[in-house]
């Protein structure tokens, strides 16, 4: 399996799970099964919604934009593709800065840890790392002017 192939299926799994997380803030489930952790009272936190719309719902569509763009560089038309890779890198160093963010906020300001973010902190760092790495493994441009 390739590091693309495994950035797709991390990022898979980060869709799943923050469906769920969204389906809940959206009112399509009554209640979360977070066993421990204060998921609930993270949700209905006031930072639960960025620029209108339910983190989570943020959350969708960051890991869909890893998942779409780490299939596409899985083809063999896009494989040797460094655009992809530094795509991949850009897409979840924002991931990580937001992440962080919201980290800082659950500790400092709501006071409540959610297992189902601190799950997808995880997910997102781990997605950065192999992005990474992804991107040292394939050759640098060639330098103009030479």
């Amino acid at each position: 399996m390739t590091r693309r192939n495994a950035i797709a299926v991390l990022a898979l799994a980060g869709v799943f799970l923050s469906t769920y997380l969204a389906l809940y803030k959206l009112g399509f489930i009554g209640s979360l099964a977070c066993g421990s952790g204060d998921c609930e009272r993270v949700q209905a936190s006031r930072w639960a919604t960025f620029l209108g719309q339910p983190v989570a719902v943020w959350g969708v569509a960051f890991y869909l934009a890893m998942f779409g763009t780490s299939l596409a560089g899985s083809f063999q038309a896009l494989a040797p593709s460094r655009a992809v890779s530094v795509a991949l890198v850009l897409v979840s160093a924002w991931g990580v800065l937001f992440s962080g963010w919201l980290t800082w906020l659950e500790v400092a300001q709501i006071h409540a840890i959610c297992r189902f973010c601190v799950v997808s902190a995880l997910l997102v760092l781990v997605l950065f790392v192999l992005s990474v790495r992804e991107l040292r493994t394939l050759e640098p441009p060639p330098r103009s002017g030479q």
